[in-house]
C-alpha cells in the first residue's frame, strides 16, 4: 500500500501514483513524490478527500497532560478565540507587555497537542522555560544554549530550529513563534520543515509591506487579532506620558554633521531624480555597489554618531537622570558606541551584545532590586527582557523603525501599582532627526492613517 512518511523536513508519498496535489513534486532520486513538511496537513487531507488509499506513517503529535492554564484578560480571551476561529493558524499582534506569552500558553494547554515554541534569543528561551514550568505539570524540553532535550512541549531558539527541525519536525501539532516578524524576511526553512498544522505567531508589530506580510501568512497565517498601545494604556498597561525635546548641535558638531551628511543627501536626491519610485533600500543597495557609494553610506553613519552623542543630549540626559533619580531609567542609544559614550560620561552601566550573559543577568537583577537606578543600552533591551520596574525611558538617537520603537516603549509599559510610564525622545534640530519622533510613533500608539 502507498505510504506517507516524514523525511528530513519533508513528506514523501511512495509506493503509488497519487492524484495531483499542490506542492507535491516528483523526486527521481528516491522515486517518490515529495513536499515540504509544512504542507503535510494539506497533502494528507487532499489525498484522503480524493479517495487515494495510503498508510500514514507520519507519527503526529502526542497528547500532553491536562493543565488548568493561565487566567486570561478579556482581550487575551478575544485574541485566542480569533485564532481558534481562524483554524488555529495566524498571528496575534499585541503591544509589548500585554501578555502574548500568556495567550500562547493558554493555546498550548487548550490544544492538548505536543507543541514547540520558537524564540529568537537565549534570554527568551530561559524566560519561556520558566513560564512553562509554572503552567504545566511536567518539565518542558529545551533546544538551544547548549541543551537538546525534546519533550511534548519544547522551547527552541530560532537558530537551533533552523539547524535541527528536520529531525523532529513531525513530533508537534502546534508551533508557536515568538517575535514572529523575524520570519517575514528570513529563517523560513525552520517552519517549512515542521509538519505542525496549528501555527501561532506572536508579535508587537507585524510587517507592514505586502511581500513580507504574505511570507508570514504563508508560513504561519494572517494577522487574526491586533490591539494598539492606546487600547490598553491606563487599563492593562501603565499609562504613558511622552515628551519630545529638541537640542542644538554646537558649532563643531554642526560642521562635522554637515561634512558627513551633505554628500549623502546630495546623492540621495540625485537618485530620486533619476529613479522615480525608487526606494531608500534600493538607493542603499546601489550605493554599496561602489567604493564611492560605500563612502557616502559611511558618512551617513558618521553623521548619526554626531547627533547620537551630541553634548546637549548628554547634558539633558544628565538632567533627566537627576530629575528621576528615585525611579528606574533606561536610556536607549543608536548603537553600542553611543551606549559606551553615555556610560563613560554619566557613569551609567551599559548593556550591549558584548556584555556576557552572567554580567547582563547580574546588572538586570541589580536594576530590578533598585541597587542600580539607570541602564544604557543600544538594542539588547529591545526584545524579550522583562523589566517591569523600568518606568522612564530616554531615547537619545537612532533611526529605528516603528517595530523597534514599539519594543522600547513596551519595556516601560508593564504595569505596577501607581506606575505612570514616561518616554523622553531627544532629537537634534536641523538634522535628519527632525522628523524621527513623529515617524517612529506612526503605527505604534495607533493605526497608521
Amino acid at each position: 500500500m502507498p505510504e506517507v512518511v516524514f523525511d528530513r523536513g519533508t513528506v514523501l508519498v511512495r509506493g503509488g501514483a497519487p492524484p495531483p496535489v499542490p506542492g507535491l513534486l516528483w523526486d527521481p532520486r528516491v522515486a517518490a513524490w515529495r513536499a515540504p513538511a509544512c504542507l503535510y496537513p494539506q497533502v494528507s487531507g487532499a489525498l484522503r478527500a480524493s479517495g487515494f488509499e495510503f498508510e500514514d506513517r507520519v507519527p503526529g503529535p502526542a497528547a500532553i497532560p491536562q493543565a488548568a492554564g493561565p487566567p486570561l484578560r478579556p482581550y487575551q480571551e478575544e485574541a485566542l478565540g480569533a485564532w481558534e476561529v481562524a483554524g488555529r493558524r495566524g498571528v496575534i499582534a499585541l503591544p509589548t507587555g500585554a501578555g502574548k506569552t500568556v495567550v500562547a500558553i493558554a493555546a498550548i494547554v487548550r490544544g492538548g497537542r505536543a507543541a514547540i515554541v520558537l524564540v529568537p534569543t537565549r534570554v527568551l528561551l530561559a524566560q519561556w522555560v520558566a513560564r512553562l514550568r509554572e503552567a504545566l505539570p511536567f518539565e518542558p524540553g529545551v533546544i538551544g544554549d547548549g541543551e537538546r532535550r525534546v519533550e511534548p512541549v519544547t522551547v527552541c531558539t530560532f537558530d537551533s530550529a533552523w539547524l535541527h527541525m528536520d529531525s523532529f519536525g513531525d513530533r508537534f501539532g502546534l508551533v508557536v513563534v515568538d517575535e514572529a516578524h523575524h520570519f517575514a524576511s528570513g529563517r523560513g526553512e525552520a517552519l517549512e520543515t515542521c509538519a505542525a498544522a496549528w501555527r501561532l505567531g506572536l508579535t508587537g508589530t507585524p510587517p507592514g509591506d505586502d511581500e513580507r506580510s504574505a511570507r508570514l501568512a504563508e508560513l504561519i497565517g494572517p494577522v487574526v487579532f491586533r490591539m494598539w498601545v492606546r487600547d490598553l494604556s491606563g487599563s492593562h498597561l501603565a499609562p504613558l506620558r511622552r515628551v519630545v525635546r529638541g537640542v542644538e548641535l554646537d558649532p563643531a558638531e554642526r560642521a562635522a554633521y554637515e561634512s558627513a551628511y551633505g554628500p549623502f543627501v546630495a546623492a540621495l536626491r540625485a537618485f530620486a531624480r533619476t529613479t522615480p519610485g525608487g526606494t531608500f533600500r534600493e538607493f542603499i543597495r546601489a550605493a554599496c555597489a561602489s567604493e564611492a557609494g560605500r563612502a557616502l553610506v559611511a558618512g551617513r553613519r558618521a553623521a548619526g554618531r554626531v547627533v547620537s552623542t551630541a553634548a546637549a543630549k548628554l547634558r539633558l540626559l544628565r538632567d533627566l537622570l537627576r530629575e528621576h533619580r528615585d525611579e528606574r531609567v533606561i536610556a536607549f542609544t543608536a548603537d553600542n558606541a553611543a551606549a559606551y559614550a553615555v556610560s563613560r560620561e554619566l557613569l551609567v552601566p551599559a548593556l550591549t551584545c558584548h556584555v556576557s550573559r552572567s554580567e547582563r543577568e547580574r546588572l538586570l537583577e541589580l536594576f530590578r532590586d533598585g541597587a542600580v537606578r539607570a541602564l544604557v543600552s543600544a538594542r539588547i533591551l529591545n526584545e524579550g527582557i522583562d523589566v517591569p520596574e523600568a518606568g522612564v525611558g530616554v531615547v537619545t538617537g537612532g533611526s529605528m523603525g516603528k517595530r523597534e520603537h514599539a519594543q522600547r516603549i513596551g519595556r516601560l509599559l508593564r504595569p505596577l501599582p501607581g506606575k505612570t510610564a514616561r518616554l523622553y525622545e531627544l532629537f537634534a534640530r536641523r538634522t535628519f532627526e527632525d522628523r524621527e519622533p513623529a515617524r517612529r510613533m506612526r503605527g505604534v500608539l495607533f493605526p497608521e492613517e
